[in-house]
This record gives C-alpha cells, structure tokens and sequence, in this order.
C-alpha cells in the first residue's frame, strides 16, 4: 500500500535510512585521546557514524525511556522525518511488522498537531513500553483536546484522522501537560 501526504512531495520518507556502521577515529583524535588515557596502545572504540539531518542521535534500549524524540518545525512535511524517525527506530528493535500502520498514525498525529497547536515546532517521541509494542507521539504547545468524530462528513477529505489512529492501535490517548499536550498512540504486534 502506497501512502501519501500533503507536505511530502519531495519525497522525504522515501530516503534512505542512515548506514549503522561506525565510523572510524580520526588519526589526530585517535592519538589525543590516547595521550589523554596515557596509554597509546589501547584500543579506541569507534565513533558511530553522525545520523543524517532530520534524525535524531540517541542511544536505544530494550525496552523502557528514553526512547526516540525529536523537535520538528510544526509544518507539513515534518509528517515525512517523522515516519524516518518510526521506521528506524522498529527497524532497530525488529518490530518492521508495524512499520505501515506506525507510520500511518504518526503521520496523522502530526498532521492534527500542525493544524492545531500554536507554536512553531512539535515533538515526536516513539518508545517501546514492551518487548512487542510501541508508542507513538506528539507534543505541542495546545491543550485542546484532539476529538473523534462520529461521522464522516460525507465526502469530505479531512477530518478523520483519529478514525484511522482509533482503528490502526490498540489503545491511543491525550496526556495534558500545564503547557500542552501529547496524543499518543500504541501499536502491538501480534504474539506467535
């Protein structure tokens, strides 16, 4: 299935994720460091290699906080470095199966937070609360509460975000904060 949204005409989800493989050391920090350790024999660990613009660099666990969260400009084609930062983390923990539904909901978790919050960034925060579930989420500066709606509307485009989100997770909620809010989202996948 082919997913589109307005904001990634360039393609942005498309790229290529980032090559895990370290970089090595270079020769002046390599001998810096091992003057600095007094000992110029020892081994020097590798540097991973610098994540490309628009994913954040973290350290991963199992399971547990902190997970994956960057600050995104609150505009459209942030849906796309979103779904990046999704993919990579499931790819990471081996939870590929619930790449297509994860980046559907985080797409319209993003999408309702540009339409509705008030500041110009977002967060986006993805996190693993067990060894086979995920959370998505957003956080912005409103505290409006995000709604379901009923009805369709008709033949109307927009406006049923929360259906596809209430229909693609196992359970999705809104956490208030003095200053804003994070909807968030939890996806599991099934147990053999």
């Amino acid at each position: 299935m082919t997913f589109s949204h307005a904001g990634d005409e360039e393609g942005l989800a498309a790229t290529v994720l980032p090559s895990t493989a370290p970089t090595p050391l270079p020769p002046r920090l390599k001998s810096v460091a091992a003057e600095r350790r007094g000992d110029e024999d020892r081994r020097v660990p590798e540097w991973p290699a610098p994540p490309p613009l628009g994913v954040a660099a973290v350290t991963s666990r199992a399971t547990g906080h902190p997970a994956y969260s960057q600050t995104l400009p609150r505009e459209a084609r942030s849906a796309g470095v979103a779904r990046r930062l999704v993919r990579t983390a499931l790819r990471i923990w081996g939870l590929d199966s619930l790449s297509e539904d994860a980046t559907l909901v985080i797409t319209e978790l993003v999408s309702n937070a540009v339409d509705h919050s008030r500041l110009p960034s977002i967060r986006v925060i993805v996190s693993r609360p067990s060894p086979n579930g995920i959370r998505v989420g957003v956080v912005d500066r409103s505290r409006t509460l995000p709604t379901l709606r009923a009805d369709s509307h008709g033949d109307q485009l927009r406006g049923r975000g929360l259906v596809l989100v209430d229909t693609l997770t196992e359970e999705w909620g809104t956490e208030l904060y003095r200053w804003g809010k994070q909807v968030w989202a939890e996806l599991k996948e099934e147990e053999a």
